[in-house]
């Protein structure tokens, strides 16, 4: 059965760095995008960085050059490594996975997500 286990999150000061992981399992992980959100309260949940099954990434302006996704097919994980840690990246952090099923129809799967606190 498909299960999404998120680990990395914490407290961290400002300027400091994080490596979050999603570990799936139960999926073919090679054919899935995979991407990480964050939730902030009160907002609505953001993309944060993509990795596409042809490992192209993405990412939001807000984290270019400081965040880096990436993959490892060998243990079916995800990685969000999180350098230059801003205040303002304080959030619940998501995992997911998608795969397009249909013409704008997609198979999503989301980890449980973790806390990410940026504070002095």
């Amino acid at each position: 059965q498909m299960q999404l286990m998120v680990f990395g999150g914490g407290l961290v000061p400002p300027v400091g760095s994080l490596r979050l992981s999603c570990a799936a399992s139960g999926i073919t992980f090679r054919v899935y995008q995979k991407a990480w959100y964050l939730q902030a309260p009160g907002r609505a949940r953001e993309l944060v960085a993509v990795i596409t099954s042809g490992c192209n990434t993405n990412y939001a302006d807000s984290v270019q050059g400081r965040f880096t996704v990436s993959g490892d097919n060998a243990n079916d994980t995800v990685y969000l490594q999180m350098n230059s840690l801003k205040p303002e990246d304080t959030a619940v952090y998501y995992c997911s996975f998608r795969r397009a099923i249909a013409y704008l129809k997609y198979q999503n799967f989301w980890g449980q997500g973790t806390q990410v606190t940026v504070s002095s």
